[in-house]
């Protein structure tokens, strides 16, 4: 029997997270709401949690995730078209083209997939080059996809080009809001990656006109 506490504090501190961790993945432990020293509501509906730990009288804060239903509601109107509600109460009509039975009056499902993964992305873009004080007057991530010539003709690659504009926009601030959003935060374009779509981002700064 390994008696944790007879060993140095730094192989301690390591054993005690680790074990912690391996616990929340687990489900072995739950975290009560009161423990919870902050969330992070993602674009997409990921909820990140700080939990504190305390070993040795130090404290340490485990990054944790927790699992959110989303719904929604898909309704065949006629055609190929089709309208669509969310879980949180919105609607957003799609629709096919004329050769497929549609009346070409609305975006494509796979259209807004696109989309969505773009919208997903500036989202996280906005908010970090906002916290790191950028005066940004214009953002735009411009999506190109490419599918395969097959059936079913899924994603082959993505990439997610962004224009930043503004005064004094640190282009380091910008990569760095980018590639955070590209690793760590967008649950769509991650999602896309680990489904097998090579997934890949740019970006460009442009200064504003005018004050």
């Amino acid at each position: 029997f390994l008696n944790v506490w007879r060993l140095p504090q730094a192989v301690r501190i390591n054993f005690v997270i680790l074990i912690t961790v391996a616990h929340l993945q687990c489900g072995l432990i739950t975290l009560p709401p009161q423990r919870l020293t902050a969330s992070y509501d993602g674009a997409c509906g990921s909820r990140y949690h700080a939990l504190p730990i305390r070993v040795d009288s130090v404290f340490f804060t485990l990054a944790t995730r927790s699992v959110r239903t989303m719904k929604g509601t898909v309704k065949w109107l006629d055609g190929a078209m089709f309208v669509a509600e969310s879980g949180s109460g919105h609607t957003v009509v799609m629709d096919g083209p004329e050769d497929l039975g549609g009346r070409n009056q609305s975006l494509r499902p796979l259209e807004m997939l696109l989309l969505g993964t773009g919208g997903c992305a500036i989202y996280d873009v906005i908010a970090m080059l906002k916290k790191s004080k950028q005066q940004v007057t214009d953002c735009r991530v411009e999506l190109q996809a490419k599918r395969v010539d097959a059936v079913p003709a899924v994603f082959e690659s993505m990439n997610l080009h962004f224009v930043v504009t503004g005064h004094g926009v640190k282009e380091s601030q910008v990569r760095r809001a980018v590639e955070l959003s590209a690793e760590k935060y967008c649950s769509a374009s991650i999602m896309m990656s680990k489904a097998g779509v090579q997934v890949s981002h740019s970006f460009a700064v442009e200064a504003a006109d005018g004050p």
